[in-house]
């Protein structure tokens, strides 16, 4: 397909039943916030005017990043109720997520849901060989952010397959919805593809796990983000998030009936101040431009497509050492908004993934310091 031939965005049933399933759990979730809970949101005007600066697609000139701490299986999408109804109609202008693949994405149906519902399927190393901060999902969200259309079907390997595209299949209602392939044999629908994705929104959990804690420390922070900053083009908005409540929501010590959310508990959602990118990020992104230039003038045809990486940009010491850098700066930017809402600063070991690591990577449920944690 040539680009001058490409929809500008998927079909209009495809449209319609993203927006109704976006709107639908929208309201739920603002029903559930405002009408069976006490919550509190703070500094949403400040994040409302930047909705309704990017509500022009074709005006955006750059993505948008949400980034917060993780404390319950019901953080995305209960918090997104927080923003007044008419926000909640506009799929355009409303976040992508990332969801577990084995959790959101085991059968057509949930595939169909989560995807109107503007997932992205995420696999976990520890259930997937296709898992980690290189699969083809990371790419799918760098090319969300960035200025599309992305419609390359020949992308170097990511996963063993030799494609990140698929061929072109039908959507439940009609054809031509362009795709894209996790593990090389499935298929999803592939946002970045279309005109009115471009410069999106992507919300993203860096802890990757629920960590409930008295005292609402998180874990550290993963490298997903930092691809996130580094690599798309041009450096997204940033805006940190922090949240309360949702662990008393659905706590992971809850008994039977554990799939219903508790109400009458107090909720708090914060919105942080967009960040000053340039300042925040510009120096990492600089160096970063320079190490992909030299990178790229070794690959087939001396360019690289925007979220393809050679071997030297993902594991060379200076690559890793920009995105662990990176990472920190956003791990700070969460916790300045945490200090905000009056809790004490935390012991900095427990950013480090050190602090961890005598979990073991499959250990679940509570864990020696108190914490709960599961796997999302």
């Amino acid at each position: 397909m040539r680009p001058e031939e490409h929809p500008i965005s998927p079909s209009l049933p495809w449209r319609t039943s993203s927006a109704f399933t976006m709107a639908m759990i929208g309201l739920l979730s603002r029903g559930f916030l405002h009408g069976l809970s006490r919550t509190e949101v703070n500094g949403l005007d400040g994040f409302l005017k930047l909705l309704d600066q990017r509500k022009d697609v074709e005006g955006r000139e750059r993505g948008l990043i949400t980034v917060s701490n993780h404390v319950s299986v019901l953080d995305d999408p209960m918090v997104w109720g927080a923003l007044p109804f008419r926000y909640l109609r506009s799929p355009d202008n409303l976040r992508w997520g990332l969801g577990s693949y084995d959790l959101c994405f085991t059968n057509k149906a949930l595939s169909t849901f989560f995807s109107l519902g503007q997932v992205l399927p995420t696999h976990r190393s520890k259930h997937s060989q296709f898992g980690g901060l290189f699969q083809p999902t990371i790419a799918q969200a760098i090319r969300i952010l960035s200025k599309g259309p992305f419609i390359h079907s020949n992308d170097p390997p990511e996963t063993p397959n030799p494609s990140l595209a698929s061929p072109d299949i039908s959507d439940p209602f009609a054809s031509g919805h362009l795709t894209f392939s996790t593990n090389g044999t499935d298929t999803f629908p592939a946002p970045s593809a279309y005109l009115n994705r471009r410069h999106g929104w992507v919300h993203i959990f860096p802890e990757g796990k629920v960590h409930q804690k008295e005292d609402r420390t998180m874990r550290y922070f993963k490298w997903g983000v930092s691809r996130l900053i580094l690599e798309s083009n041009p450096c997204p908005d940033i805006v940190p998030m922090w949240i309360e409540g949702p662990d008393e929501v659905m706590h992971e010590a809850r008994e039977w009936p554990r799939f219903i959310p508790r109400p009458l508990k107090r909720i708090s959602i914060t919105f942080g101040e967009r960040l000053d990118v340039e300042k925040a990020f510009g120096d990492l992104r600089e160096r970063w431009k320079r190490l992909h230039e030299r990178e790229s003038s070794n690959a087939p045809g001396g360019k690289l497509d925007v979220g393809v990486l050679t071997d030297g940009l993902k594991y060379a010491e200076e690559a890793v050492d920009l995105r662990k850098e990176c990472t920190m700066r956003v791990r700070e930017a969460v916790l300045k908004v945490r200090r905000q809402r009056g809790l004490s600063d935390e012991d900095p070991k427990v950013g480090l993934a050190e602090t961890y690591r005598s979990e073991g990577t499959g250990k679940e449920g509570k864990m020696d310091d108190g914490s709960w944690v599961t796997d999302t």
